[in-house]
């Protein structure tokens, strides 16, 4: 029998990919920039990810749900700091809209794995 791994799991792998890419682009601006909105944005990112691991290594169904939707407001905050950095010229309208486009793929594979989640534990 094969049991899940959590870097089997695509919301939590998408969610890691999207953490490192921020924070690569944020490691290149200015030290104003980075202290102010690139730290934000970089905690918000690695939050997703972060609370579905910490979800994953909980025993209880309950306890895994919460943390994989603790995650849904890691996702919000994350979208305000790159409308923000966008509208301040941190990043391109093309970059932009592509770290935007990785975030909106992350609450469909999130629920996926809350319903995957509540349907194969018993408790």
């Amino acid at each position: 029998m094969e049991y899940l791994n959590l870097s089997k799991i695509d919301a939590y792998t998408e969610a890691f990919a999207l953490g490192n890419e921020i924070w690569y682009e944020v490691s290149g601006w200015e030290k104003f920039d980075r202290w102010t909105i690139g730290v934000q944005i970089t905690r918000s990112t690695d939050s997703i990810s972060a609370n579905i691991a910490e979800g994953f290594g909980r025993f209880h169904k309950k306890d895994k749900i919460r943390f994989y939707r603790y995650s849904f407001g890691s996702m919000e905050e994350t979208r305000d700091w790159l409308r923000k950095a966008k509208d301040r010229g941190l990043i391109a309208q093309e970059k932009s809209q592509s770290l935007l486009a990785k975030v909106d793929k992350l609450p469909l594979l999130i629920n996926q794995l809350i319903k995957y989640t509540d349907q194969k534990l018993k408790y």
